[in-house]
């Protein structure tokens, strides 16, 4: 096989070769960058299915589901700041109704999940995703969201 040194193979006489060259290494570089980057689709689901669950929970009112979900800082926050314990106090704030995920990204044991109503973060614990914040909305670019649910 004879091989063509890159630097001929891609001279301004050859501007078939050339593109065929460039398409392989952008290929390749795609390839490389997301698989490198992505999160395996088992935590994605992982944290979707969680969220979900806790919309669903609040949804049909079953705030000690509800409470389960909830990250342990986040739990101790909410009963702190109600003065009541999680089932209680979970049902006295304002969450809005989320409606179905439109996208998930996860980050290491960092989760977002956009839902049509509402932004959500989740962490990886040892006993699966827990929700850290809930009835998030964006403050601007450089800006923290703002959550209605968060822990401390």
């Amino acid at each position: 096989m004879n091989l063509i040194p890159l630097s001929r193979a891609v001279s301004p006489g050859r501007p078939a070769l050339e593109r065929a060259v460039g398409a392989l290494l952008c290929a390749g570089t795609a390839a490389v960058l997301l698989g490198g980057c992505g999160a395996p689709e088992a935590r994605v689901d992982g944290a979707r299915a969680a969220g979900e669950r806790f919309e669903r929970a609040l949804a049909s009112g079953d705030q000690e589901s509800a409470c389960g979900l909830l990250a342990p800082e986040t739990r101790g926050q909410l009963e702190q700041d109600e003065g009541k314990a999680c089932r209680e106090a979970l049902g006295a704030e304002e969450l809005p109704t989320a409606g179905a995920v439109r996208t998930t990204e996860v980050h290491g044991r960092q989760a977002m999940l956009r839902l049509v109503g509402d932004t959500m973060f989740l962490s990886q614990f040892d006993g699966g995703w827990k929700v850290v914040a809930a009835g998030c909305t964006p403050q601007g670019e450089q800006q923290p969201y703002q959550c209605v649910l968060k822990g401390g």
